[in-house]
């Protein structure tokens, strides 16, 4: 029987269990929060990046949520700077070519700022003269930064990128750093 954790990844923590980093001093990892043997990451998040987060117990499982050959949709909540013009989303939507290939479409909406929203350790910068946006971004595909890199692509910097879902996993109102044991439906 495949076992599932939802962790909510602070800002700052690398989505692995020890730090292979070259740095000084360690940084946060997983193992700071966790500890439940035989479990590993499905799927990663950059250490700028927030959110849900998956680990499982089941290797077939844990490829079924990264291989993008099974299109696992993966929705996030995008603070971007400036104010989302028609095309820039529209060109979202349809794909854009970045240095790695096209991306697939995206389904993009521009929201109101979450609310409630925790606050983040440290704050997003704000400028008085700039105006930010919050994006809900679902993809289907994962590659590394893709979303940050998307956004940038069609000017409009990514200041905050939260994860919310991952197929049917949400993050919901979990606490960041916190995780707990979640079910899992059949193939």
């Amino acid at each position: 029987m495949s076992r599932v954790i939802l962790f909510h990844k602070p800002f700052g923590v690398l989505s692995q269990f020890t730090d292979k980093g070259t740095q000084g001093s360690p940084r946060p990892t997983l193992s700071g929060f966790i500890d439940a043997p035989g479990f590993y990451p499905a799927g990663r998040l950059d250490k700028d990046s927030e959110g849900l987060m998956m680990l499982t117990d089941d290797g077939w499982l844990q490829a079924r949520i990264t291989d993008p050959i099974h299109k696992m949709p993966k929705t996030y909540l995008v603070q971007v700077e400036g104010t989302p013009e028609a095309f820039a989303l529209t060109q979202l939507r349809r794909g854009v070519t970045l240095k790695d290939g096209p991306t697939k479409p995206a389904e993009i909406a521009q929201i109101e700022a979450p609310d409630p929203l925790w606050p983040r350790v440290p704050p997003v910068r704000f400028r008085k003269t700039v105006p930010d946006a919050w994006l809900r971004i679902t993809i289907r595909e994962g590659r590394n930064r893709q979303v940050r890199r998307m956004t940038a692509h069609v000017g409009l910097p990514c200041l905050r990128l939260i994860r919310v879902q991952v197929g049917e996993w949400k993050l919901n109102d979990l606490a960041p750093g916190a995780w707990r044991f979640a079910s899992v439906k059949g193939p």
